[in-house]
């Protein structure tokens, strides 16, 4: 091969910073490696340039990325393992303008940022519609990017509460056969919502808001016969509500409120293959004009790498048993 040809595989991009050059590459040049193994290239850093060399589109692709975290670091966002490996899928919008930030939410004590396309599309769909699905696997962000939006919303004073609610049934376990009174009955359901909204507010403010009545977190049954208005309302692991629990939850829809109904029908814990609310309203409530419905996949995992592999194996397998 000629010494042209060679040159005509390596892309070099210039980067004026040399501090956030040195954030960009990682420590040890980590975040480097993980774009070299997400897109089979090689990043050689040479001060502020970086040689990159492969396939045609997958230097692209590496470009893009490193422009777009870049950018991040730019307007003061960090940057860390999760947040390279986030800038790989958004690639999958090429027609996305690599300096223009993902859709955000800022909290007291983060930047929440979209790390995935789907992400992008469910946070514009819940700051768009007053009743959004949140559909897909564990670790998508689906719970955890719908109690940003409600505490962005709380906090620019949108809405006047939050209430946060889950079916008290996990596992297979119902509450009554567990010790205790009924708070510390259902706590341990509900701990993932306090975990989410002390990782975006500040401890004694939640637990403040929370004495004040602002914040609410409850098991769906607690929700009967009430009207949720001027709040922004949601039900996590709705796969495990029942139809009748569902409609009752969606009726509670009160003026000035947002609701966000998150979940995974593929994952039910309901007893006997009694039929899921979240499937059911999900075919129910398709296409009704108003209410969006955002899909998520193993692609848009964002906890460890390995959980994206997990959700892919036992899909597989589910699938070959379905064959016949």
């Amino acid at each position: 091969m000629s010494e042209q040809n060679i040159a005509d595989q390596v892309d070099h991009i210039d980067f004026d910073d040399n501090r956030l050059v040195v954030e960009l590459s990682g420590q040890h040049d980590a975040h480097l490696a993980i774009l070299e193994d997400a897109l089979d290239v090689r990043i050689d850093p040479r001060g502020n340039r970086f040689a990159i060399s492969g396939e045609a589109g997958a230097r692209n692709d590496a470009v893009r990325a490193l422009n777009r975290l870049y950018a991040r670091l730019q307007r003061g966002e960090a940057v860390g393992p999760g947040d390279v490996r986030a800038a790989v899928k958004l690639n999958a919008k090429p027609d996305t303008v690599v300096s223009a930030p993902a859709p955000s939410i800022k909290t007291p004590r983060r930047l929440i940022s979209a790390r995935t396309p789907n992400q992008a599309d469910y946070l514009q769909k819940l700051a768009s519609h007053d009743l959004t699905f949140g559909v897909g696997p564990a670790g998508t962000g689906k719970t955890y990017l719908a109690v940003a939006h409600a505490v962005s919303l709380l906090l620019n004073g949108t809405v006047e509460r939050i209430i946060l609610s889950r079916p008290a049934l996990e596992a297979g376990e119902r509450i009554g056969f567990l010790p205790g009174d009924m708070k510390e009955k259902v706590d341990p359901f509900l701990r993932p919502l306090y975990d989410a909204l002390h990782d975006m507010m500040h401890t004694d403010y939640v637990e403040r808001r929370i004495a004040a009545g602002d914040i609410e977190i409850a098991p769906i049954a607690f929700m009967r016969g009430r009207t949720l208005a001027r709040a922004a309302v949601i039900l996590d692991e709705a796969q495990n509500a029942t139809p009748e629990q569902m409609k009752m939850f969606l009726t509670r829809l009160g003026e000035g409120a947002h609701m966000a109904i998150t979940g995974d029908p593929s994952q039910t814990d309901l007893p006997g293959g009694q039929q899921s609310g979240l499937a059911d309203a999900l075919g129910v409530l398709g296409g009704v004009e108003g209410i969006a419905e955002a899909r998520f996949t193993a692609s848009d995992v964002v906890r460890h790498p390995m959980v994206a592999k997990i959700i892919n194996a036992y899909d597989a397998r589910d699938q070959h048993r379905k064959r016949p």
